[in-house]
């Protein structure tokens, strides 16, 4: 039986880089999160999160994800 000839499991099926499944997924759950009332109140927590101790904390977590960044993205501060 040949690769095509057999019958492929969609739910386990390895789909690599550019996973359609799961990028429909994430995108369905965040199209839910900003459609509910949650986004405001994870707004609130992240800014008393910055406002306390967890600040320093998340400061440094940045200060890791931008050592392994490859620079901002030129459209964020873009001119329009």
């Amino acid at each position: 039986m040949s690769q095509s000839d057999k019958p492929q499991n969609t739910s386990s099926r390895n789909e690599g880089e550019g996973n359609r499944t799961a990028a429909r997924q994430y995108n369905e759950a965040q199209r839910r999160f900003v459609q509910s009332d949650a986004v405001e109140d994870k707004a609130r927590e992240a800014e008393q999160a910055l406002e306390s101790g967890e600040k320093r904390e998340l400061d440094r977590a940045e200060a890791i994800g931008r050592r392994h960044s490859h620079g901002e993205d030129p459209e964020v501060t873009r001119k329009k």
